[in-house]
């Protein structure tokens, strides 16, 4: 991987985190990036991250052996367009963009397909722009790449390994099944947690009650509204078929569960809600595949200051290092969940030990 050179149009959240990671994995890596915005250039170049900076796709990026589109997905025409006759034949090129049909297609109006894998790092923020951008983004992220038909299985193996090295995990699919993947998954979640902000601000009261004593559990599952309505709304233009099928599924769910309520129907809610916490609880508690399951504990704790420096104290007096550490924001049911991650179970279990004889209540998940 030594002496690659890797071209960045367009340097946000994305961009950034990737040239970040790949900085990261090898500093012998040349970074040449061009951005509409002066500032983000000024401070990857400042920062060392990109070794060439520039405000025009010149020939500069003619020296790429990989060049990632990460400008808004509505700008890929045009930047395809004027990359095409600079770029040198040996080139991959690739995107970041969360729908690959659209992306396909026009690499094939281009006659680009031998040189082309889509990309798609299945990580991000509510958080936007180069500033928020940072290579651990990508750890233990699954990265989905979606290759051409054309593509020679060195390219694809080669692009494997750099994936690899940014710390992420390449997950190989068909373009097509990529959108109705995250269309499921990504997208209409979206869609769901919009549409419920803006239930909210509709029904809620002149004095604003439902906003102020809104907790964890609201806060948790809207977080990604919070996100980019630019970058929203080109994904719903660009996946709308896909996005309105699933949604189509969902809306029945929902008058399925209206119903259920409707008619106080006690076997039925059970099953559903049950049926639901199952599925979910196998996604935290999965021990195959690529990601493994994390050693973590959850521990009570009072809602006073001092509480988090004392378990943190005493897990530093037993030599235990903490890999993560977070509080949960759920407050309409508890005082003050603190999770701990560990690097392996025997740390786990000691630590869970040593908090529970200290007189904490502790729930370990492996």
């Amino acid at each position: 991987m030594a002496h690659l050179t890797c071209g960045f149009i367009g340097l946000g959240l994305i961009g950034g985190s990737i040239a970040k990671a790949l900085k990261q994995s090898d500093a012998a890596i040349k970074i040449i990036a061009f951005d509409t915005n002066k500032d983000t250039l000024l401070l990857a170049h400042k920062e060392g991250v990109a070794d060439i900076i520039t405000e025009q796709m010149d020939e500069n990026f003619s020296q790429c052996d990989y060049l990632f589109l990460c400008a808004p997905v509505q700008k890929n025409n045009s930047n395809l367009s004027s990359i095409k006759e600079i770029t040198n034949p040996h080139c991959l090129i690739t995107d970041v963009g969360s729908v690959k049909t659209a992306i396909h297609e026009a690499i094939c109006s281009f006659g680009l397909e031998s040189r082309f894998i889509g990309g798609h790092p299945m990580a991000g923020s509510e958080r936007m722009g180069y500033i928020n951008s940072k290579a651990s983004l990508l750890e233990n992220a699954y990265y989905i790449l979606t290759p051409t038909a054309s593509v020679p299985g060195t390219k694809l193996e080669e692009y494997r390994n750099l994936v690899l090295a940014m710390g992420a995990i390449p997950l190989v699919l068909d373009y097509r099944k990529h959108d109705y993947v995250t269309a499921a998954i990504s997208h209409l979640p979206h869609v769901i947690a919009s549409s419920l902000v803006n239930l909210i601000h509709d029904s809620d009261s002149e004095d604003g009650i439902m906003k102020m004593v809104a907790a964890g559990g609201f806060k948790d599952i809207t977080r990604i509204a919070s996100s980019s309505a630019q970058m929203w709304q080109q994904i719903c233009l660009t996946n709308g078929s896909n996005i309105s099928s699933l949604l189509t599924e969902y809306i029945k769910t929902l008058m399925f569960f209206q119903k259920a309520i409707e008619e106080g129907d006690e076997t039925v809610l059970y099953q559903l809600f049950d049926g639901a916490r199952i599925y979910r609880d196998s996604f935290i508690n999965v021990s195959s595949g690529p990601i493994k399951s994390s050693h973590r504990i959850y521990v009570d704790i009072a809602d006073h200051a001092g509480t988090l420096a004392s378990v943190t104290s005493l897990l530093s007096d037993h030599l235990l290092n903490i890999k993560n550490i977070g509080i949960t924001h759920n407050r309409e049911s508890e005082d003050g969940v603190l999770k701990l991650e560990f690097y392996d179970e025997t740390a786990m279990t000691k630590a869970a030990n040593v908090l529970t004889q200290a007189g904490y209540s502790v729930t370990a998940c492996s």
